[in-house]
């Protein structure tokens, strides 16, 4: 299996031969105080079970389901939030951008910049992560093959910037609901980017609840699984202390309680996944 390219966001190395790393985080900054609470128990989670730590977390959400529906603190005063805890707590933080102009104010405070699935076509706004020199994570489509996002990498390329991650977060399969193709790993792999699991998004229901989008959460240790044993570089996961109050993406979240046991046994498959790469 082809080994990737290593990445560095802010001080966590991604890729190659580099063990498993976690990016984690709620779906969108509730309040400052939330979102620290959140951060400090998935550093100490984190630590214990051994497995390098990106913070995200969403300072708008511009893809909700209705308007109605809660978006974060914006713009400005996110990104000072997430500022603030990647130096309190000594993580990196990353977040999404959705549109060209917030992408400097963005590379400004984030170690890393994320691509949302929904925009991983958007050629100006790929080009424009890239110019800043920060890794930059592009979320598969749920409309896309895994093949057809190497095009998407070569937008972000074009800048001059090859510190490109991709994720997988499932695919369209009829309404309201996604399917994972566990062969995409290895083609994404191809690609030569370190390969995200989008483990939480994968399970979500899109607009399944009408107003809002609903969720499996029970199938994400499931689908990490199998991910790791495929042969992942990165497990991402939305997680909430309470996902049944969470203000976005709930039911499809992790509860906070339920990832140290899931971590542990991610590790250990990492552990041997990475052993067969080597061979």
């Amino acid at each position: 299996m082809k080994r990737t390219r290593v990445i560095n966001i802010g001080g966590v190395k991604v890729g190659g031969d580099y063990p498993l790393a976690l990016i984690a985080g709620p779906c969108v900054i509730e309040s400052e105080d939330s979102a620290r609470g959140i951060a400090g128990e998935l550093k100490n989670i984190a630590a214990d079970a051994g497995v390098p730590l990106i913070f995200k977390a969403s300072y708008d959400k511009a893809n909700r389901s209705s308007l109605g529906s809660f978006r974060g603190p914006g713009l400005r005063t996110g990104l000072e939030i997430l500022n603030r805890i990647g130096k309190d707590f000594a993580v990196p933080v990353l977040s999404d951008v959705h549109a060209v102009e917030q992408v400097s104010e963005a590379a400004d405070a984030l170690d890393a910049i994320q691509i949302p699935a929904l925009l991983c076509r958007q050629t100006d706004l790929l080009v424009e992560a890239g110019k800043f020199g920060k890794p930059v994570n592009i979320k598969k489509g749920q409309f896309m093959s895994a093949p057809e996002m190497a095009n998407a990498v070569q937008k972000v390329a074009s800048s001059g910037n090859e510190q490109v991650l991709v994720t997988e977060r499932g695919t369209t399969f009829g309404y309201n609901n996604l399917v994972v193709d566990m062969r995409s790993l290895q083609v994404l792999r191809e690609i030569g980017c370190p390969v995200v699991f989008d483990g939480t998004h994968s399970v979500q229901q899109p607009g399944g609840l009408g107003d809002r989008s609903g969720g499996a959460r029970e199938f994400v240790p499931v689908l990490c699984r199998a991910a790791v044993a495929a042969g992942c570089d990165v497990v991402f996961l939305e997680v909430h202390d309470n996902p049944d109050a969470a203000k976005c993406d709930g039911p499809n979240m992790l509860p906070l309680s339920g990832l140290r046991p899931l971590l542990l046994t991610l590790k250990q498959l990492d552990r041997t996944a990475r052993l067969e790469r080597l061979e």
